[in-house]
């Protein structure tokens, strides 16, 4: 069981959603059943969501696998609420079509942030098991 992964995974599972339909909506509006037509509203929506796509399973994989080998909740709770803050301003900054990248910047490197986190306790945990399991092998 891995309950706190879950509650990440379902509010971004929800934030998806909500990308994916403002991508379909736009395609609907303009007629754009393939890529973006050259209408800038529908490729910052399609930007938004893809943007999402490409970091968020990973690093739900990640807090999972941190979940799994025992992280406690206080470690794990920041990281998701991390992930979908910064994923949610990201996306914002794309929905809202702000001159500024002070949004996207932000959630850029907040989810970069629970990323390499993440990354480095599960390698650092690797390396620790894997070194431990040759110690007591010899």
């Amino acid at each position: 069981m891995l309950p706190v992964t879950a509650l990440y995974a379902g509010l971004m599972g929800l934030w998806l959603i909500y990308l994916s339909l403002g991508v379909i909506r736009l395609r609907w509006r303009h007629r754009v059943s393939l890529g973006d037509g050259g209408v800038p509203a529908l490729e910052r929506a399609s930007r938004a969501h893809g943007n999402a796509v490409e970091t968020a399973p990973i690093t739900l994989l990640m807090l999972a696998l941190a979940e799994g080998l025992g992280a406690p909740g206080w470690v794990l709770h920041p990281l998701g609420i991390g992930l979908v803050v910064g994923r949610m301003l990201h996306g914002v900054h794309f929905l809202t079509d702000r001159s500024g990248l002070g949004l996207r910047q932000a959630g850029m490197v907040l989810t970069f942030l629970v990323m390499g986190l993440l990354a480095l306790g599960l390698v650092g945990h690797g390396l620790t098991s894997l070194f431990a399991t040759s110690e007591s092998v010899s």
